[in-house]
């Protein structure tokens, strides 16, 4: 008897296919923080709160589609991923969105907006952030190839490559926020004590995104490397 249950359907042809569906989300999520950041900067408090609720909306997607995912996963997968692998894989990605709507809920809270001259490279670290979360993605994607392909090596060097550059985009950030924090240092007498405690808070939070979009890949490799 074919099961009714998407989920099962999908897991049937590909480990990875619901778990694209889920970072597909956690895409969403992080392509709309430069335009909430835009919006803190115009002080446009209306259109931050309606950026804010969709991306808190995409993060509610994102954690019933985990949900659903841990329900309905099967106890044995008859290809070369284990269950705890994609469980492990799977609660990486969901800390993607939940840090992303972390960022825009306290900035909207408490209306930040970031120092004029810190706007640019703010900017920048923001950009790196978002580009590690679609790097995770097409990382995830060419996993689901080499699935497909029964771990040819032109595939596996492939999602390599992809691997690679998501380090290369977390590095870059690390070296982005050691900049920023500097910079954060020396304006920091001219501001109220509290409004620069979180703005290091929000630093630090967007670091995590690319930290947590950097283990995605790591946990890619780990089940290669299986």
């Amino acid at each position: 008897m074919v099961s009714s249950n998407p989920f099962s359907a999908l897991f049937g042809r590909s480990p990875f296919q619901p778990l694209l569906e889920h970072i597909d989300k956690t895409v969403e999520c992080a392509d709309l923080l430069p335009q909430f950041f835009q919006a803190t900067l115009e002080q446009d408090w209306d259109r931050a709160g309606e950026i804010r609720n969709r991306i808190s909306a995409g993060e509610h997607d994102a954690d019933e589609l985990k949900t659903h995912i841990r329900m309905n996963l099967p106890n044995s997968i008859f290809l070369p991923v284990s269950r705890s692998d994609l469980l492990e894989l799977i609660s990486v990605q969901d800390k993607i969105a939940n840090k992303v709507k972390d960022i825009a809920g306290i900035m909207l809270g408490r209306r930040m907006r970031v120092p004029e001259a810190m706007e640019d490279i703010f900017q920048e670290y923001m950009r790196i952030a978002v580009a590690t979360v679609h790097q995770a993605r097409q990382a995830l994607a060419e996993l689901d190839d080499l699935l497909e392909s029964g771990f040819g090596r032109n595939v596996s060097d492939l999602l390599g490559d992809q691997i690679r550059k998501l380090h290369e985009l977390e590095h870059q950030a690390d070296d982005q926020q050691v900049m920023i924090r500097r910079r954060l240092f020396e304006l920091e007498k001219d501001l109220p004590p509290v409004d620069v405690m979180f703005l290091y808070k929000i630093i630090d939070w967007i670091g995590e995104v690319s930290d947590r979009s950097e283990r995605v890949g790591s946990r890619l490799q780990i089940l290669l490397a299986r």
